[in-house]
């Protein structure tokens, strides 16, 4: 007897129906998978035999062929597990099939019957939201990211016993309740905060800068100086995600499998910070699955590379695409996945490999040659460095700085003028498809960052003398705009000019520490 169950596969973010169909006829005991079936799909034969064993069910030797369509799609992962399990035994009429059709099934089986999480089931629902599908059964522990989409209902199961209950009528399944978003308070969040970062007034400026437009920063200065601390207080000074930004990053997070099960949904911008030694794969995403990687899980937040320089300087270059485009294009031999990557870079940097040169501290002599220190800077190049819109020199801090009992302004505070200024942004791009300045094109640019006579002629005095590129012209305008926007500003001013083209020209040599 042929039964057909329908469920659901992923290609990158999106996903699309796949129709299980098992056949079970007498002959040669035998379970076959065809479709393209990965490794992980065709081992499902093994648990789908104990599941159902250890489900009091009968797992009679038949000829088996379960089809997995459409045939020339390659399909993975293991949350084809449940579907089969059910397909055979409405096949083997163990089970009905009256009610098979109304609902597309995911679930990894364990061998005890048990029903467990997959991943990708948001952008999956949501996938099959679009194509018409309203009914699922998923695993009870995707029950709480289901929570969050409007128009569907979600059953959730604990094991393969109780989901054939629920489809023969036997046992009812109260539908996943629906919950509300609510952002988290991201300053509240972290153990960090701006109000215990002493001294670092530029720095600080730069970073509400930086955080308010959308634009990413470099920090360089001395070891021990406090470009770490600057760099993981910016997550508390960010405003707090709205409910489509957090079910664009709960997407890629579930994809990837490091989706928290009981909170369902990044209620936080995400933070990330890879080691030096992480691989291009691991930054940029691919490999034989096309996974995403660090970029497109700091989404809508952040991407920190501490000790940029030391990261490997083909793997930096990797970097370009994604903070140009907001997006990473992963590329094999057969498919393309573009994943979403808009996120704020944050790195820092020494001076030189010792990390002392420019230090104030007489203990602390640098013992680096002029020929490594220029090797140590030019590790980042110059195509990349471009892309970077504020540069910030991080000095020593005294010590009378240091033990001044009175705290700093809070990060609370901070974020108050951030969010002013964020809303100004999306008050003025609610028509063009764009959040922040940092994404402005050419032709917002030029509708949004207009100059007086002053103001031109200071940027074109900086343009020659400071041999810009194109590129960099325009960063330094959409700094400007952010920085008048910080002000409640309609036009830039001069000062605004003045103090964006500072971030900017600012030089990464071995003159910079003098």
């Amino acid at each position: 007897m042929l039964a057909t169950v329908k469920s659901f596969a992923l290609d990158g973010l999106n996903g699309y129906p796949v129709d299980i169909e098992v056949d079970t006829q007498k002959g040669v005991a035998s379970f076959d998978i065809v479709g393209l079936p990965s490794n992980a799909v065709k081992e499902s034969r093994n648990r789908v035999r104990s599941a159902i064993k250890n489900s009091y069910y009968e797992f009679t030797p038949r000829r088996t062929t379960v089809n997995m369509a459409p045939a020339d799609v390659r399909k993975e992962g293991s949350l084809f597990d449940l579907p089969i399990a059910i397909a055979f035994l409405a096949s083997t009429e163990q089970i009905g099939v009256e009610k098979l059709a109304e609902y597309v099934m995911l679930g990894e089986l364990s061998l005890d019957g048990s029903v467990r999480r997959v991943n990708g089931v948001l952008p999956i629902l949501i996938s099959a939201l679009q194509q018409g599908y309203t009914k699922f059964i998923i695993p009870e522990e995707n029950a709480k990211e289901a929570s969050y989409i409007r128009g569907i209902e979600v059953y959730t199961t604990k094991t393969l016993a109780e989901a054939c209950a629920f489809l023969g009528g036997f046992k009812d399944l109260k539908p996943v309740a629906c919950s509300n978003y609510t952002a988290t308070t991201t300053a509240n969040k972290y153990d960090v905060d701006l109000k215990y970062v002493k001294g670092q007034k530029i720095a600080k400026r730069a970073l509400e800068i930086a955080v308010a437009g959308g634009h990413n920063i470099l920090m360089s200065g001395t070891a021990g100086a406090g470009k770490t601390l600057l760099a993981k207080c910016v997550p508390t000074i960010m405003p707090d995600m709205t409910f489509e930004e957090a079910i664009e990053t709960t997407k890629i997070h579930s994809v990837a499998g490091v989706l928290d099960s009981e909170q369902g949904m990044v209620t936080v911008r995400p933070f990330r910070s890879p080691h030096h030694t992480a691989s291009l794969l691991s930054l940029v995403g691919g490999g034989s699955k096309s996974t995403c990687g660090e970029v497109s899980l700091a989404h809508n937040g952040v991407l920190f590379l501490d000790e940029m320089p030391e990261y490997n300087k083909k793997t930096l270059e990797t970097l370009r695409q994604p903070l140009e485009d907001g997006v990473v294009t992963v590329t094999r031999v057969a498919r393309s996945i573009e994943y979403p990557a808009r996120f704020m870079l944050v790195a820092s940097m020494n001076p030189c490999p010792c990390g002392n040169y420019g230090s104030r501290d007489p203990n602390k002599p640098c013992v680096c040659t002029y020929n490594e220190r220029r090797r140590y800077q030019n590790k980042i190049s110059g195509p990349l460095l471009d892309r970077i819109d504020l540069y910030v020199s991080v000095g020593g801090v005294e010590y009378d700085e240091l033990r001044d009992k009175n705290l700093e302004e809070d990060s609370l505070s901070v974020k108050a003028r951030v969010e002013k200024a964020r809303e100004i942004q999306r008050n003025r791009f609610r028509e063009e498809g764009i959040n922040v300045n940092a994404e402005m094109n050419n032709r917002l640019i030029d509708k949004y960052c207009q100059l007086d006579d002053d103001s031109e002629n200071l940027l074109k005095m900086a343009f020659r003398n400071q041999s810009l590129s194109a590129r960099s012209f325009t960063r330094i305008l959409k700094v400007a705009r952010t920085i008048a926007d910080l002000g409640g500003r309609e036009r830039i001013s001069l000062n605004d000019v003045a103090e964006a083209i500072q971030y900017k020209t600012k030089d990464l040599s071995d003159e910079n520490y003098r």
